[in-house]
């Protein structure tokens, strides 16, 4: 009989947890962000905005058509260059190196680009992003 507001206890405690979300795993986060990378190095706009959170989607994919970006925005090289992630593990900033170029400018511009992703519903999502091709759209 003693040992039954132990086992209550742990049941409470193993349902509690089982609601909360889990963190995200780095493992997780690196095909995020490359894929997000190649995307836009190759100008897959559909699948980037699906990397997106849902709420920048419509304003994102408006943009990349007022700007025809499918035809003038041209990503000549990127690196990532550091990965930090919060301790708990639901957001992550990513510093990269973005080389582009927007038509008509015939001129290469160089970009150090932070991007902070979130976890969310089990997959990570790009939220924000400073510098770049998309600066001001992503804040």
């Amino acid at each position: 009989m003693n040992r039954l507001p132990a086992l209550m206890f742990a049941l409470l405690l193993g349902g509690a947890c089982a609601h909360t979300p889990p963190p995200g795993d780095p493992e997780t986060l690196r095909p995020a962000v490359e894929g997000f990378h190649k995307n836009l190095r190759w100008r897959n706009y559909r699948a980037l905005s699906n990397l997106l959170v849902p709420e920048e989607r419509p304003d994102f994919e408006r943009k990349r058509r007022e700007l025809h970006d499918d035809r003038d925005l041209t990503i000549t090289d990127y690196e990532i260059e550091d990965v930090k992630m919060a301790e708990d593990g639901k957001r992550a900033t990513v510093q990269s190196r973005i080389q582009w170029m927007r038509l008509p400018s015939a001129s290469e511009q160089t970009d150090t680009v932070t991007s902070e992703f979130v976890f969310r519903d089990g997959v990570w999502l790009l939220e924000k992003q400073q510098a770049g091709p998309f600066a001001g759209e992503l804040e």
